[in-house]
């Protein structure tokens, strides 16, 4: 048998043991909160929720959804910004805002304060108005639109997102002026829509298509060519307008994330992107998946800044 001294010293070397494990290999060790930076109902808080079903699982940790709505999203982003790069604070985020809010203000935070972890769909951009509405057809829209500049009222999820920048492009394309109205996320949005109260709705397809029909009319989705997800509903190209936008929605976390962390998340979401569930959820919610990790889409954000950046220069989208 043992002798206590023998077992006193075992127990003194496990503590020892266990105490020389760095935090971040036992991480998670509590629930992980992910950020949202616009209102519940979008389609950014909409995918945030669902992955983090998912991601719970994978993590073997809570996931809680907390959204922090304002300044277009702002807001969120610059929590995640500020946050402890110890792997409990994420942020579930969209391009072009995280590009565009800091070309155009002091958002908070710039695209170095992150560390990037995978982008998981894409969500065309889509002009939509109630059901009954006068503007039946992107045509009678613009007629309208030309006939009464500033009048004809185009609410998006807030300045410099893309339902913004979509706007911007539209009236460029068209020669037209409509009064931009933001609002804190595509819930608030779609409601004031259908409660009449704003005359065309820019958001993404993914955001409209469940309130298609009955409640909503699409107008026009901003994709190259008619998305699988909607086929009964046209092109910008179709109807003789340039327009092709997407928000991109991707996890993202403070700068400075221990390695281990980082490795275990970009893991777990490509895991995740590859689930025949997760990928079966998305098309359920009409959104079109579009993985990349973090070293690649940030390549490919890199590249949309620059293009951002030019679009400012030759046209700055708020005064």
């Amino acid at each position: 048998m043992f002798g206590m001294k023998t077992l006193l010293a075992g127990i003194a070397a496990g503590t020892m043991a266990l105490a020389a494990v760095p935090a971040a290999a036992q991480w998670p060790e509590r629930p992980v909160e992910l950020i949202v930076g616009f209102a519940a109902g979008g389609g950014t808080d909409i995918t945030a929720r669902t992955l983090a079903v998912f991601l719970e699982k994978e993590l073997g940790a809570s996931v809680v959804v907390v959204n922090k709505p304002g300044a277009s999203g702002a807001l969120g982003l610059s929590l995640v910004a500020r946050a402890k790069p110890d792997g409990y604070t994420l942020g579930m985020t969209n391009m072009p805002g995280l590009l565009t809010l800091p070309i155009e203000r002091n958002a908070g935070f710039t695209g170095a304060d992150f560390t990037y972890l995978a982008t998981l769909v894409r969500d065309p951009s889509a002009f939509s108005v109630k059901s009954d509405s006068p503007y039946q057809s992107l045509k009678q829209l613009i007629d309208a639109a030309r006939a009464k500049p500033g009048l004809v009222s185009y609410g998006s999820t807030g300045v410099g997102t893309d339902d913004h920048l979509a706007l911007v492009m539209f009236e460029a394309a068209t020669g037209t002026d409509l009064n931009h109205v933001p609002f804190n996320g595509a819930g608030p949005l779609r409601n004031s829509v259908l409660g009449g109260h704003t005359d065309v709705g820019g958001m993404n397809l993914g955001e409209a298509m469940p309130y298609s029909g009955s409640k909503l009319r699409i107008l026009a989705q901003a994709s190259e060519k008619r998305s699988p997800l909607a086929p009964d509903v046209p092109t910008f190209k179709e109807q003789g307008v340039d327009l092709v936008f997407a928000s991109e929605r991707g996890v993202i976390a403070p700068k400075g994330l221990p390695p281990e962390v980082e490795q275990k998340l970009a893991k777990a979401l490509e895991r995740i992107a590859n689930n025949p569930e997760f990928q079966k959820t998305m098309l359920q919610q009409f959104t079109e998946m579009d993985y990349l990790p973090g070293d690649k889409w940030q390549a490919r954000l890199q590249a949309a800044d620059t293009q951002f950046r030019a679009m400012w220069a030759r046209q700055k989208w708020v005064d």
